[in-house]
């Protein structure tokens, strides 16, 4: 009886050595998001707000190029202010040592000339055979010719649909055309809407910017229903 005592606390002692020994695992950290309110494209003298999550937390904010982007923090919000053409990036860091990066792209508020006007002559010519084509084919067909601008209008590649709704909100950029996408929920018939995504993906930081699109767009009034305080710091 003794000995079996004597193995219970010695298997005992083992099993709790054991699970010592496991090493804790630290608990996942959700990556730095850096996003511009006004997309990743400014023209210089404009300014934009940055959106940096997760929220709740204090973050240092640099520019690898001041005189091209500066950074600045008004009221609790960091902004940048486009300086000069050419391309700078963005780094918000926390206590942690994490960080997130945001690549902005400053162009001149006057577009140079096009290095092919040159070319425009020519390309003139080609549009104007194009369209005569077109009309010789329809009128051979039996259908009567376009008139010029119908006629461009049929040369011009529909590769993306654009959003840009007049006193809209930011919600992203188009993939394909690299434009922004600036959408207002009122102009729809039904402006209800949903967030989704699996965990991690960043729902939160999406309903985020767009309460804070709202707010600085709009006179709206905006009502959160909170139950896990995810946007309490934001709205303190």
């Amino acid at each position: 009886m003794k000995n079996r005592k004597i193995l219970s606390l010695l298997l005992a002692g083992t099993m709790t050595a054991a699970l010592l020994a496991v090493p804790a695992q630290a608990a996942e950290t959700p990556p730095i998001r850096v996003s511009s309110y006004k997309g990743n494209t400014l023209e210089v003298g404009e300014r934009s707000g940055l959106f940096i999550g997760p929220s709740g937390m204090d973050y240092t904010v640099t520019s690898s190029d001041p005189d091209t982007v500066a950074v600045e923090q008004i009221t609790g919000f960091w902004v940048a202010a486009a300086k000069g053409a050419g391309t700078a990036e963005i780094t918000a860091s926390n206590r942690a040592g994490a960080s997130g990066t945001l690549t902005l792209t400053v162009g001149s508020a006057y577009a140079p000339a096009s290095p092919d006007s040159a070319n425009q002559p020519e390309n003139l010519e080609i549009r104007q055979e194009l369209i005569r084509l077109i009309n010789q084919t329809r009128k051979a067909n039996g259908v009567s010719e376009l008139p010029v601008s119908e006629a461009l209008a049929v040369l011009m590649p529909f590769k993306a649909q654009e959003i840009r709704d007049q006193g809209g909100v930011y919600y992203g950029q188009n993939v394909i055309s690299k434009n922004l996408i600036v959408a207002n929920r009122k102009e729809l018939l039904n402006g209800n809407g949903f967030v989704l995504g699996v965990s991690g993906s960043g729902k939160s930081f999406t309903a985020k910017e767009e309460i804070a699109g709202v707010a600085l767009s709009t006179e709206d009034d905006i009502i959160v229903i909170d139950p896990e305080s995810d946007v309490r710091h934001e709205v303190a």
